[in-house]
Order: C-alpha cells, then structure tokens, then sequence
C-alpha cells in the first residue's frame, strides 16, 4: 500500500498517526516532492470509481488562486488529470493507493472499512 502525504497537512498527520496505530505497512511518498504523474493519476482515477473532483484538493490555496471550482468544469477528464499532474499541492491527501481500492482524503469510517 502506498500513501502520498504532504507532512504539514494536519490531515495527513492524523491519518499517519491512524495507520500507526493500527499497526499497518505502508510505503510513504511525499507528495509535493514526487508529485504524480498523469500516467499515475490516470491509473488511480480509473481504479477508484471516484469523480475525478475527488482528487482535488478544493480546499488548498492553490486550488482557490486558479479559480478550479469554476473552471474544471469546461475541462476535459484529460486536461484536469494532467493540471493535476503539475503541482502535488493539487492532489486531494493523503492519498492512499493499494490493491483492491484508492482512497482520497482521511475518512476514518472509510479507511477502516478498507484497510482493516
């Protein structure tokens, strides 16, 4: 199992200390450091079965700087994934990418219905 994480994201730090506690393995990858790339994010968007909105950070700065909540909607799926591909601070997190499912953001109810 991997997770994309920014380390200052509060989310990010409750959902490590979460998998700590649970005692579960992973992979951990910074996010803004190795920001994903399109051929990923096409990858994990058409396992999840999630809208690709799932995998915007709507509430980051940068999201709200570039007007995303008005303009992704006279984007194609192609072009969204590939400005998603641009700038980790982007991509929704943690991010979580395992066999069976893809994960976005930390809903505990979520995570222990797929993790545990």
């Amino acid at each position: 199992m991997k997770v994309l994480v920014y380390r200052k994201c509060s989310t990010c730090q409750k959902a490590l200390k979460w998998l700590g506690a649970h005692e579960i393995a992973f992979e951990e990858r910074a996010i803004v450091e190795e920001n994903p790339a399109y051929e990923e994010l096409k990858e994990w968007y058409e396992k999840s079965g999630l809208p690709l909105k799932r995998f915007f950070n709507t509430s980051g700065n940068l999201y709200k700087q570039m007007n995303l909540k008005d303009k992704l909607k006279e984007m194609s799926e192609e072009e969204q994934l590939k400005l998603l591909a641009t700038d980790g601070m982007l991509v929704k997190r943690p991010l979580v990418i395992a066999d069976g499912f893809v994960l976005t953001g930390f809903k505990e109810k979520e995570w222990e219905e797929k993790i545990l």
